[in-house]
């Protein structure tokens, strides 16, 4: 988190983006095209086919567990929502009818309607020869990006309060491997939508506040608070690991707080010009703290953040990506090859299931990964201009 806060106004696979498109999510079942069957159980997600052809494609969902549900249907990279259906009861049927262009998707269910999903599969959409054509009112395409958008959001947030949970449980237990284990990749669904979160006051500082921007008297709470206890060797000498008190405190303000922005996200709606400079303002957040290093002072996992970072940018694009063709067909052309190497950069640093520690860069990959930013901001930066004006 920088000093300053941006208001709101502001998918690691590009190639993907121009597989995907608006969609139509409707409760038409009448619309020709394939028909397929899910059903979500409490530990199973099945659909009666796991391809269709091009264009319109239902989705009939029956809930056979005991918990309301929710199915969606993503992108390849299992972030971005092509549709969903939410707030299915036990024994209850609900349909989800998408248009979509050929390429591979993923498909999950929610019981409970919390986490990250259960029984991810993949979905081909096969080319049926048929033009798709995506709707055409540009009112639509953006109503439902739109909702798309607020969608994504509030699954991010819901998946890092599971995370946070956790990551709390076994902070306060005094299990500090598990925690530093859990840290980078609960904080992954924050770095996501960074820049809606960053909108509700301070609730901003109280969970991501650098201990290089405390203010005289204020109290430091929230995941970089804890981040400095966990890696007690990277701290400056003298560094008094926190009490059990502390540790009690520091984790209930972070549960409590994570459990507020969650219900703050529940009814939000954005704008055409929210979403195009969310994704700016997510690389202004990898070009200030990430590619520096300052993000992330102890644990140095700032390409987690960075990954996240750009995951969250990506999303925001492909959602406006098919507006953008209609109105600037060079400058999609000039995103997509941007993004693709910006991700073409981290991937050469990934190490299992994480990166290489920004310690462990040299100056010139960090060079790379500055250069690359500034490469994708400047046509970035056009895009709420190009969509909005």
């Amino acid at each position: 988190m920088r000093a300053r806060l941006l208001p709101l106004v502001a998918a690691s696979a590009v190639g993907l983006l121009a597989l995907t498109g608006c969609v139509a999510n409707a409760t038409d079942t009448g619309s020709t095209g394939a028909a397929l069957t899910v059903d979500s159980s409490a530990d199973a997600c099945t659909l009666s086919a796991d391809e269709a052809p091009s264009g319109n494609v239902s989705f009939a969902v029956t809930n056979s567990g005991d918990q309301v549900t929710e199915f969606y249907l993503l992108a390849e990279d299992g972030l971005r929502i092509v549709g969903e259906v939410e707030n299915i009861g036990p024994g209850l049927s609900r349909d989800l009818v998408v248009q979509l262009k050929p390429g591979h998707y993923v498909t999950t269910c929610k019981p409970g309607m919390v986490g990250a999903g259960m029984d991810q599969k993949a979905f081909t959409v096969t080319d049926s020869g048929d033009d798709v054509v995506i709707d055409a009112d540009l009112d639509a395409q953006v109503a439902l990006a739109n909702t798309n958008y607020a969608a994504y959001v509030r699954d991010q947030i819901a998946q890092l309060l599971t995370g946070t949970q956790a990551f709390a449980d076994a902070y306060l237990a005094g299990d500090d491997d598990t925690a530093r284990a859990l840290y980078a990749p609960t904080r992954a669904h924050w770095e996501r939508v960074e820049t809606v979160a960053e909108s509700f006051g301070d609730l901003d500082p109280q969970l991501d506040l650098r201990e290089a921007d405390l203010e005289e008297g204020q109290d430091w709470t929230g995941w970089h608070a804890i981040e400095k206890d966990l890696w007690p060797a990277e701290a400056e000498a003298g560094f008094a690991a926190y009490t059990p008190d502390q540790r009690q405190d520091l984790s209930r303000l972070l549960v409590e707080d994570t459990t507020t922005l969650n219900d703050k996200v529940q009814d939000l709606d954005f704008t055409l010009s929210q979403q195009t400079n969310g994704a700016i303002g997510l690389l202004d957040e990898v070009a200030t703290g990430k590619v520096t290093g300052e993000e992330e002072f102890w644990s140095h996992t700032d390409l987690w953040d960075f990954q996240a970072n750009i995951d969250g940018a990506t999303v925001l694009y492909a959602g406006v990506r098919d507006i953008l063709l209609e109105e600037d067909a060079d400058l999609a052309a000039e995103l997509d090859t941007e993004f693709a190497e910006l991700q073409a950069l981290l991937d050469a640093q990934r190490v299992g299931d994480g990166f290489t520690l920004y310690t462990e860069l040299t100056p010139a990959e960090i060079k790379a990964f500055a250069d690359q930013v500034n490469a994708l901001g400047e046509p970035l930066n056009q895009l709420t201009a190009t969509l909005v004006l």
